[in-house]
Formats: structure tokens, C-alpha cells, sequence
């Protein structure tokens, strides 16, 4: 199956290995970062948030010459839709499924920088590592583009940054002094 046939299987892991492998700098947002943050959601295309630096383009393009990419050429507008397409999102077509680079994604007006900074590196097997947004900007995201699947994943994704703060602070509270019986009471050993 080329890239350009419809119903091309997607494989988010061989995707993001072509891009690892290229050494192309970037942060998974999108439906992937948010099943990979715990949201029961299908998704059929990897969403990413590529550095703007030049040298990245260079491996972006090396990375989509192995997955046989193809660029998708932009959707015109709806007639009924105000909104043009935008030129900061690139669709691409590739052997593994459908691939999308985000340079501005909604409400993370510094883009790639911005996310970075809150991003954690996932361990996915098979040596993939990719750096995953949070699940704060992943929340303000789908507020910021105010569409209507986005605003039923709300709920959800407060949910899961609920959890993560609560397990976060669990993890953090230090553990009371534990005396040792037997031994004086002023000594303690801090576990």
C-alpha cells in the first residue's frame, strides 16, 4: 500500500521511529498524546509539533523520504466557514498513515518552545521516545480551538490532569521519620 491509497494502515509507532531515527526534534500533541495520556479516544493520524529550527526541517524531510511521505495538499475553505486553511498546519500522506505538523497549535502561541518545556519523554517499547505534551497544554489546546469533539474531551483530560496531580503529590510528600525500636527516641533514620 503507498501513501497516497486511502484506508493506508496507520502505525503511529513506525512513524514516530522514521522521525526518531532522522533525529527530528518535535512534541506529540493531538488524539496520540492524549491516548498516551490516558483519554479512551480512537485516532487515525499522528499530530506533532516540529522545532522550527532549519537543521530539523533537513531531518523532518529525510524522516518523510522513508516513510514514502506525500504532502496533502491544504482543503479549501468551506463556503459557510469564515476560517482559511492554515498555512502553520502540513498534512502529509505516508506508508504508515496520515502524519500532521503543527507550528502554532491553538492557544501555545510559542509553539514547539512552549510545549517543550512541559512535554515528558514517553517510553512507547522498541527503543521509541518521543517527547509528549502535557497534559495542561493538551487541555488548553482543545479549549483554544473550542470545537465540538474538543470540547467533549474536556472533561476528560481535567480528569486525567486531576489524577496526575494527585499521584504527583503523593509521591512528593516526604514519608514521616521512622524511629527504630530499641534505640534512643532522638535518633531517627528517615526512609
Amino acid at each position: 500500500m503507498t501513501a497516497t491509497e486511502p484506508g493506508a494502515r496507520f502505525d503511529p509507532l513506525v512513524i514516530l521511529a522514521a522521525l526518531q531515527r532522522a533525529k527530528v526534534s518535535f512534541v506529540v500533541i493531538g488524539g496520540v498524546a492524549r491516548v498516551l495520556r490516558g483519554a479512551p479516544e480512537a485516532t487515525h493520524g499522528l499530530d506533532v509539533c516540529p522545532s522550527p529550527a532549519a537543521a530539523n526541517l533537513r531531518r523532518t524531510m529525510a524522516a518523510l523520504a522513508e516513510l514514502q511521505g506525500e504532502m496533502v495538499p491544504a482543503k479549501p475553505a468551506r463556503a459557510a466557514s469564515k476560517t482559511e486553511p492554515d498555512p502553520a498546519i502540513v498534512d502529509w500522506s505516508t506508508s504508515a498513515g496520515p502524519l500532521k505538523f503543527v507550528r502554532a497549535p491553538a492557544g501555545i502561541p510559542r509553539g514547539y518552545q512552549a510545549l517543550r518545556s512541559g512535554a515528558t519523554i514517553e517510553h512507547l517499547g522498541h527503543g521509541i521516545r518521543p517527547a509528549v505534551a502535557s497534559t495542561a497544554d493538551l487541555i488548553t489546546m482543545a479549549a483554544a480551538r473550542g470545537l465540538p469533539k474538543d470540547r467533549a474531551l474536556l472533561p476528560q483530560l481535567r480528569r486525567i490532569l486531576q489524577l496526575e496531580v494527585s499521584t504527583d503529590q503523593l509521591v512528593a510528600t516526604p514519608a514521616p521519620p521512622y524511629e527504630i525500636p530499641g534505640r534512643e527516641t532522638d535518633r531517627r533514620l528517615d526512609l
